[in-house]
Order: C-alpha cells, then structure tokens, then sequence
C-alpha cells in the first residue's frame, strides 16, 4: 500500500443488525491487507435499543474483539468500538450501552430524524427535502453538543441517499452557518470528525463528507481526523482509505487520528 499505517475506523461485524462477517473474518482481512489497526464500531441505535434489544448485540461485539485481539496481538491493533446511532433520541440507552465496556471509540452518528426512519428509506422531493434538512442539521447540532463520543460520523449522511439515491440537486450553502455551528462545537469539545468512504462504493461517489468540508473543519481549527470505510462485509475493509488520507493531504493534513481508550493518537500519513 502507498501509505504506511492503514486503519480503518468505522467496520460493523454480524454483531450489526446489517452486517454480515465475523468480527475475526474482519480482522483477518486487516491483517492480510498488512493494516496498522482496525476498529470495530457495531451499530447501537439508541431509538430502539430497549425494545429491539440492542444490548445482547453490543455484548456480543464485544466478546468478539476482545478474542481477536487476543489472536491478532502481534499482527494488528484492534479496537473497541461502538456507533451510537441517535443518543439524544435516548440518552438513557446510549449510557447504558457505553457502561457496558472501557471502549477505545465511540463514533456519534445521526441516521435518523426522530419519528422518521433512517434517511435511507425516506422517498425524495422537490417539496420535503429541505424542510428534512433543516431538521437534519439542527439535530446534528443537539447531538454535537451532547458530546458523548469520540468522533461526528458521516456528517453529511442524508446526501447518500438525496443526492446518490434520488439524484435531486441541493443548494448546501443555505447550511453553511449550521455546518460551521456544528464544526465549531466538535472542535471546542476537543472531538474528531470522520472521512467516511462508503460513499465511493455507491451511487453518490464521494466520501461523507467530502473535500469542502474537511477543508472547512481545518480552517475553523479542527485537528483530529479519522478514516472509516462503514465495511459491512470483509470484502470492504479499508475500501477507499487511501482516497480519504489522499484528501487529508490536500487540505494540509500531516497526519490522521485513530482511538486508544478515548484518547486520539495522531499518525503520520507519509
């Protein structure tokens, strides 16, 4: 590979509601790939944690990590993580869930508007899409203050699906200011924002988010960046890691940031 300490910050195992391979498979990808680290950071979605019961899922997660530690010790960093998907939505579950291990990593991530589905099921139009936005970004802002994680994931998420999906053309500068509000807040409360590359592997075919806002959260400050290809699968492990640490160095990045025990450590990119 091009660059020296490959990670992957963002994988989702069986584990997942919709994940497929073992946290091991993962892992041994990783290590065939001759990776630095990999986390694994199994879906918990606060909304419906206590009625779908969520948490024999995260217990299960995390028994598989520690084995693949144990296995991979001399071959691979892995770390312990957990997406918490809408904790303000349920702060109650989202304590709960993080009381159940000493994590390396939590990621912060809005997939859905409350009383809404995930953005991925919503239908487009000319006539809904905005007014969905502004509630996007608002709630984006309660969870950036809610500073229960690590890192804001997948920033921009509904664009996956608006854009790559239902192909409509957004003005995004009317979110300038929210974007900036929220940027700000994760910078002040010393967190980290995500390259996601999942969109690569999909119909919209650019990271979440992409270059103008990596460049944005630097100019206003920002300096913990991590890298996270959303593998569902063993086959997308580290997929497009290399285009997100190409982006990083573009917007004058010297290094990316992975997780130990909540704590960033800055990794050279070259």
């Amino acid at each position: 590979m091009k660059y020296r300490f490959i990670s992957d910050s963002h994988t989702h195992s069986e584990c997942s509601f919709d994940g497929t391979d073992s946290v091991i498979m993962l892992c041994e990808q990783a290590s065939a790939l001759e990776m630095y680290s990999l986390t694994i950071t199994d879906h918990c979605e606060c909304h419906e944690y206590f009625e779908k019961n969520v948490r024999d899922d995260i217990e299960r997660s995390i028994m598989q990590i520690n084995r693949a530690r144990a296995m991979y010790h001399d071959r691979l960093h892995v770390y312990t993580g957990i997406e918490l998907g809408q904790p303000t939505q349920d702060s109650s579950a989202a304590e709960d869930a993080l009381s159940l291990t000493d994590y390396d990593y939590v990621l912060g991530s809005l997939h859905n508007l409350r009383g809404e589905q995930d953005f991925y099921f919503l239908e487009y139009t000319e006539e809904n899409v905005y007014p969905l936005l502004d509630r996007y970004y608002d709630e984006l802002l309660e969870l950036a203050r809610q500073d229960l994680f690590d890192c804001m994931s997948h920033l921009d998420y509904p664009l996956r699906y608006i854009i790559g999906n239902s192909g409509l053309n957004i003005d995004l500068l009317r979110y300038s200011e929210r974007l900036d509000a929220v940027l700000e807040t994760v910078i002040k409360n010393n967190k980290s924002i995500e390259i996601n590359t999942s969109g690569l592997r999909q119909v919209i075919g650019r990271t979440l988010p992409d270059i103008s806002v990596i460049k944005r959260y630097r100019e206003l400050g920002g300096k913990y960046v991590t890298l996270g290809s959303d593998a569902h699968r063993w086959g997308d492990i580290a997929s497009g890691i290399e285009t997100g640490l190409d982006m990083m160095l573009e917007c004058g990045y010297t290094h990316f940031t992975v997780y130990e025990k909540h704590t960033p450590k800055l990794l050279p990119i070259l």
